[in-house]
């Protein structure tokens, strides 16, 4: 297991983020490290994969290669797949499934496809085992098959992850819709308070002042505290053959050893003076946020508040980074005082959804938007001067409503949406001009 190759998904626009981060936990450069569409190829071995594992903010998965060839036919997978050691990897008493993806692929069922797959590695194991099979199992699997299709060739993979990567473990208390970790993460390097090359932070403090259950705030405390993403789950490679638990074990060691934890999971180390801040018009948000931040270890790391983002004041006296997914289509009506001056009534759920399709949202909405965007741009100016504002949207028009001009646009994607995060540079209000003298008689 010292010449493995790896592929780690990530979102759209994601990728050179997470090379970044590739090469901060591995030093790998050139060819061993390459960022593609969709997500990086690294060259590296198991250990290097355990790394990844439980470092990576940015990843979705880490896959390993097994095979990779031409097809043109249901058969030419099975071939592929029939092909590869299954029986190094799992054994036939553990449960198995099939994940098939494709882009551009002339094959007219892919359904018939992955069974053709899910064939393969069942007659492998009959030939090698004396007739013993693994099992299918779609909801609960010991170990999962990860293939894909281009347009003339396959990949096939074996997942060492298991449950996405952007499940860390410590959320149990959520909202709606919550912004998913990996996606905070990104958005944390994008703005350039979190530089994944070096795995340092900014020393410039941090502020979510539509924080919900504190998704961003957290996964920013656990970087300034050195904690690794996935400290508190398990993976898939812990079910596989080649496993060394031995080695897991040093390495998870190691992780736990550069920031000791207490008994309760509070954070034992040095813990700089608070400069992650993160505040929800509604408290029961920032109630779930404080019961997550201390099952991630962070809850002496930052402070979370209850507060109107129309009304809140800075948290500290020294200039630095808002960085939110602000309230649109349906929650605007929970966001302050602007939104809830039109009535929860006018955002019913059906809002949100038609404009995560691309669907024109009601007026009421639109106009209850602009005057929610409109007064939070002046509370800012009146406030936050010398602030950098960071805002993820998927509305094209929301410089305008904010009567602001952004000075960055950095394409991001929440999962199927495109989005862009918005840089904005918060200045104070204009002055009015002193008033012409009074004319004499």
């Amino acid at each position: 297991m010292n010449a493995l190759t790896l592929f780690l998904p990530c979102a759209g626009g994601v990728e050179d983020f997470l090379a970044d981060e590739v090469h901060g936990l591995s030093g790998l450069v050139g060819e061993d490290l390459l960022s593609l569409r969709g997500g990086v190829r690294v060259r590296g071995d198991w250990a290097l994969m355990q790394r990844l594992n439980l470092h990576s903010r940015l990843a979705q998965r880490v896959l390993i290669e097994l095979a990779h060839g031409p097809y043109q036919s249901e058969q030419d997978l099975y071939a592929l797949a029939a092909g590869v050691p299954w029986e190094q990897w799992f054994t036939p008493r553990q449960r198995f499934r099939v994940d098939l993806t494709a882009q551009a692929s002339p094959l007219k069922s892919l359904n018939f496809a992955t069974l053709r797959i899910k064939d393969a590695v069942a007659d492998r194991f009959r030939a090698q085992a004396g007739g013993l099979r693994p099992s299918i199992d779609t909801q609960r699997p010991d170990v999962r098959v990860q293939a894909h299709l281009t347009a003339t060739h396959a990949q096939l993979y074996i997942d060492t992850s298991g449950e996405p990567l952007f499940k860390r473990g410590w959320r149990q208390d959520k909202g709606d819709a919550p912004l998913k970790e990996t996606l905070a993460a990104a958005m944390l390097a994008a703005c350039g308070w979190w530089q994944p090359a070096t795995r340092s932070v900014s020393p410039l403090p941090l502020y979510d002042p539509c924080c919900g259950s504190g998704t961003i705030v957290i996964e920013a405390a656990q970087l300034l505290l050195g904690l690794p993403a996935g400290g508190q789950r398990r993976f898939a490679f812990e079910q596989l053959r080649p496993h060394d638990p031995v080695g897991w074990n040093a390495i998870k060691t190691e992780a736990s050893g550069a920031c000791p934890t207490s008994a309760g999971g509070q954070n034992d180390a040095q813990t700089p003076a608070v400069r992650i801040f993160g505040s929800d018009v509604a408290h029961r948000m920032v109630d779930f946020a404080q019961r997550n931040a201390r099952r991630a270890g962070v809850a002496a790391a930052l402070q979370l508040r209850g507060g109107d983002a129309l009304q809140r004041l800075p948290p500290c006296a020294e200039p630095g980074v808002l960085l939110l997914n602000p309230p649109y289509g349906e929650r605007i009506a929970a966001a302050g005082v602007a939104g809830a001056r039109g009535g929860r009534e006018a955002f019913q759920s059906g809002t949100l959804a038609r404009q995560r399709a691309g669907g024109a949202a009601p007026a009421d909405d639109v106009n209850a938007g602009d005057e929610f965007f409109a007064r939070l741009a002046a509370h800012w100016k009146s406030h936050y001067a010398g602030w950098s504002a960071w805002l993820l949207t998927p509305d094209s028009k929301l410089p305008g409503r904010l009567r602001l001009k952004e000075s960055r646009r950095v394409p991001l994607w929440n999962g199927p949406i495109e989005c862009r995060l918005l840089r904005f540079d918060l200045t104070a209000r204009r002055a009015p001009p002193p008033a012409p003298p009074a004319a004499t008689p």
